[in-house]
């Protein structure tokens, strides 16, 4: 096993990101704040896994890579990345996009927020300063606000960015979380985690970030993700009344 030399671990899950992975494992190495990289890759067709191993030469104590065969969802991918980082004993955990939608830059604020502001879920929020969205089509903006909302409406959770998908856990809450019974795989995984952590009580806190749609690469964003997740909210509500936290 390689050397650790940082307390933060960046969970990064990828498929096809060859244009965009090596910008970002040398940005977030740039970072004032040291953070080791954990990428795992699900068997990307266009070379990005071979890339990151490629950048392992040069950054072996704290770039690592998980690969998967095939496309095995998102929630799985983390899930994974998740048991990884606590068997490696990591106190911060974030988990991000490859593809700079997430400006790495905000890591540094995830962290701050968790570190030592007390927060025990730091979540880069897209609307809890008003709608912080660039480049995306109104359409796709409205369905992302609204789907908020209706997560609110669903859970009684009160975060603005329900769906948001660049946060930083503390340790002790993926430790709480029984990570072999978060059910959903895609959109919905976000939402279910966010909705686990706040049912067992812990701290949770919105930071306001700009979120940038992609320049390099294809967007992974389709029905089915959505369709999972308005419908997975139902049951995740339901199935919470009959479920001990």
């Amino acid at each position: 096993m390689d050397l650790i030399v940082s307390n933060n671990v960046v969970i990064i899950p990828t498929y096809n990101e060859k244009e965009n992975v090596e910008r970002m494992v040398r940005t977030v190495f740039s970072l004032e704040i040291p953070f080791d990289l954990l990428i795992i890759d699900d068997g990307s067709p266009d070379g990005t896994g071979e890339i990151v191993k490629t950048l392992q030469k040069e950054f072996s104590q704290k770039l690592h890579i998980i690969e998967r065969r095939g496309k095995l969802g998102l929630g799985t991918a983390y899930i994974t990345g998740f048991k990884w980082a606590l068997d490696n004993d990591y106190d911060y955990i974030f988990e991000m996009d490859c593809d700079f939608s997430h400006n790495p830059e905000d890591l540094v604020r995830l962290h701050e927020a968790c570190a030592t502001k007390g927060a025990d879920m730091a979540i880069g929020s897209r609307y809890v300063s008003g709608v912080n969205v660039v480049n995306w089509p109104m359409g796709r903006v409205l369905m992302s606000y609204f789907a908020s909302v209706y997560v609110r409406m669903i859970t009684g959770m009160p975060i603005q960015d329900a769906t948001a998908g660049f946060k930083c856990y503390s340790k002790k809450v993926l430790q709480r979380i029984n990570l072999d019974k978060i059910k959903f795989k895609g959109y919905a995984f976000q939402i279910e985690m966010k909705f686990t952590t706040w049912k067992l009580g812990f701290n949770i806190v919105e930071v306001p970030i700009i979120f940038t749609d992609r320049q390099e690469g294809t967007s992974k964003m389709n029905t089915g993700i959505f369709k999972e997740a308005f419908f997975g909210v139902i049951e995740m509500k339901i199935k919470s009344w009959f479920k001990k936290y």
